[in-house]
């Protein structure tokens, strides 16, 4: 995609930019090619400047924080593709309408699963669910991120995000917020970004807390893949879990190309010998298929697609 010559000289005054950015580099699948213009944000306000910069110039943005829950397409991402480094984590402050909780406020380029270990660590309960989960505060947001039967939903209370006319606040409550999805993944929220999260936490015993993440720590070795991967790839319909049904019908291990149905989870695929996204996406579509043939369930994906080339 060609852009403005202006465009760019406006995008380079607020951040560093490359051009042909392997997005490969910046997945946890290691699949994705190039961003047209790739920028890295080092503050919430260099993501607003970009993000109002972008809708204004009617150039297509895609926020991208650790890379994980996505596949980015073989032919890469057209426009801007802003990668965010802003990593403040505030003090939990005590709230002050009588309730025990306390006020935590993380950027959205905090890391999700470093986050929830040290506030946990600290004695702070209410996000230890999460020190497994890779992927940024911005993208628990997206996506409501959860695990052992927690959610971000559980916790957030408001959220700043940014768009054309600058910043504003949106209350949780207000997001739509459903499970692994928001009104982010339905497009209502379409060009806008999150720039911080607040949630609302609750004070608990710090050994025990410790105790705790082990024990998620250790069921998560136990279960999931090491390779590279994006998570869960469908999302659990309501009666059977999503690996079950694609194991009864006869998917676990099952590869194309560089794909492949991990043999340990099969609601993991791994990148198991250079894959590409079309790989990812054929296998996505069988699983689909012999899981509608046999049973009659749709199996909804819980990663996202981005780019071009599937």
């Amino acid at each position: 995609m060609s852009v403005d010559a202006t465009f760019r000289r406006a995008l380079e005054q607020i951040a560093p930019l490359r051009t042909d950015e392997p997005l490969s580099r910046h997945t946890t699948f290691g699949i994705g090619g190039p961003a047209d213009l790739y920028v890295v944000a080092e503050s919430s306000s260099q993501v607003s400047e970009v993000v109002a910069l972008c809708l204004r110039a009617d150039v297509p943005l895609f926020i991208l924080g650790s890379g994980s829950n996505i596949v980015v397409g073989d032919q890469g991402v057209r426009g801007v593709t802003i990668e965010d480094h802003a990593r403040h984590l505030g003090e939990p402050s005590i709230k002050r309408n009588g309730e025990d909780r306390y006020l935590v406020r993380a950027e959205a380029g905090c890391s999700l699963a470093a986050t929830a270990r040290h506030l946990a660590f600290a004695g702070y309960a209410g996000l230890e669910w999460a020190c497994g989960i890779p992927g940024t505060i911005g993208g628990a947001v997206v996506y409501n991120a959860g695990a052992y039967g927690g959610c971000l939903g559980d916790v957030l209370l408001r959220v700043a995000v940014a768009g054309e006319d600058g910043e504003r606040e949106i209350a949780a409550a207000d997001l739509g917020l459903a499970y692994r999805g928001s009104d982010f993944t339905r497009g209502r929220m379409a060009g806008q970004a999150v720039l911080w999260a607040e949630f609302a936490l609750w004070p608990g015993d710090a050994a025990t807390l410790r105790q705790r993440v082990r024990d998620y720590d250790e069921r998560r070795l136990k279960a999931q893949p090491r390779g590279r991967n994006a998570g869960s790839i469908f999302k659990n319909p309501p009666d059977h879990p999503a690996w079950r049904l694609i194991d009864q019908v006869g998917l676990r291990g099952h590869r194309i190309g560089g794909a492949e149905l991990s043999a340990k989870h099969c609601n993991f695929i791994v990148n198991a010998d250079g894959a590409t996204a079309a790989d990812v996406a054929a296998l996505m579509r069988l699983a689909q298929a012999r899981v509608r043939e046999q049973f009659g369930v749709e199996l909804e994906p819980e990663v996202s697609f981005v780019g071009e080339g599937f």
